[in-house]
This record gives C-alpha cells, structure tokens and sequence, in this order.
C-alpha cells in the first residue's frame, strides 16, 4: 500500500477526478465466510463504514467477528463516482479506504463493533495512519442513520476521555450518515486471507475502551 502520490489535502467536487458510470466488479461471495458480498442482506441486518486507515487489516479485524455477516473493502467519503484504487491513492477523489460491516444486531451490538473500531486503531492521526500517509487513510465512521451515527458520537466521547487520560490529542474520526460506498476491486477483498503473511497497518493505542 501507499505507493502512489499523496494530498494531504481534500479535493473539492469542482476539482475531484471525475470516475466513471460503471460499479466495480466484485466477487459474489465473500472469500472467509461464503455469504454474499453485496446486496440486498437479510432484513433486520445492519450495516456500517468505517476507516481505520488500510482497509486490509481493518476488514480482518471484522470479518472475525461473531454476529457479522459480511465485510467488503471500498471507499466512501469522496466525490469520484465508482474510483479505482489508483485514483483514491492520487488524493484526486477525496475517499477514504473504508470496510463495509454487515451484521445481526440480535448477536452482536453496535457499540461492541464501535468499541472494536476505536480499540483497534489510532483515531487521533488525521489523514494518516501508522506509515500510511494520505487523504485516504483518515479515520472514518460513515453510519445509516442519524439513530447509529448518535450512538457512534457517544461512544467517541467516551473513547476521547480515556484517549486525554493517556494523553493522547483530540479524535479526528469523520463521523457522518448516509455516505455512498463504491466496492474496491477484486483482488483487495478479503486480502489477508487469500495473503496471510500481506501488507497490515493495524495497531491500536493500547487504550481500552
């Protein structure tokens, strides 16, 4: 990852690249689980994004989770219709590497997963994340309604009063509803599996929620 130009800054939607009609094909089932990649999902699933920087660890992180149905890499936050991974890298479509979460809100809560995200990142970094520079390794939390995307500022309350207690600086999560996600292409979904020994940006604080 991270071997293409970096803005550190965010394009504007008169300045974005300017993508293409066509979505990306994916997979149709998830690589790790076997249900499918995209939808529609069972009613009574929930659904989340999120951006932890690499979307390759941070998919991990959730497909091993009891209660989720499935995950998928993409991006989301940005102007660009239907990027490429190039285009993201450039900074030329103000995404963010993002992981779609599936899940049965019967087996596992949102403020379990919420409490997994700020664990298992460092949600104070802006557009960077470890190593990894760039607008597209920001911290993220794109939720599906004002409902969840409440519960999710909660919890960054919560989680900002123990990151202040280790002194650590203010969280930088963009937290939002309603964004659009474009699927990234094939071969990043469930990478660490197909590639156990790939590429994992994935460290926390050390700060418990």
């Amino acid at each position: 990852m991270g071997l293409f130009s970096k803005a550190i800054s965010l394009p504007s939607a008169a300045t974005a690249l300017p993508g293409r009609r066509d979505p990306m094909p994916v997979p149709s089932q998830h690589f790790v689980n076997g249900n499918p990649l995209s939808g529609p999902f069972p009613v009574g699933y929930n659904q989340l994004l999120l951006g932890m920087g690499c979307f390759w660890g941070a998919e991990r992180k959730f497909w091993q989770l009891d209660g989720v149905y499935t995950t998928a890499a993409g991006y989301a936050g940005g102007h660009t219709p239907n990027p490429t991974y190039e285009e993201v890298c450039s900074g030329g479509t103000g995404h963010t590497e993002v992981v779609l979460v599936v899940w049965d809100p019967s087996q596992l809560s949102l403020e379990s997963l919420l409490a997994t995200f700020w664990e298992s990142h460092d949600p104070t970094q802006g557009m960077r994340q470890g190593n990894d520079l760039g607008t597209q390794y920001r911290s993220c939390l794109y939720l599906q309604s004002q409902a969840d995307l409440d519960q999710a500022q909660r919890t960054a309350t919560t989680f900002q009063a123990k990151l202040s207690a280790a002194n650590y600086p203010e969280i930088t999560t963009e937290l939002a509803f309603d964004q659009h996600f474009y699927y990234a292409e094939h071969y990043h979904q469930q990478y660490l599996a197909k590639v156990p020994n790939g590429y994992c940006g994935i460290g926390g604080t050390g700060v418990c929620y």
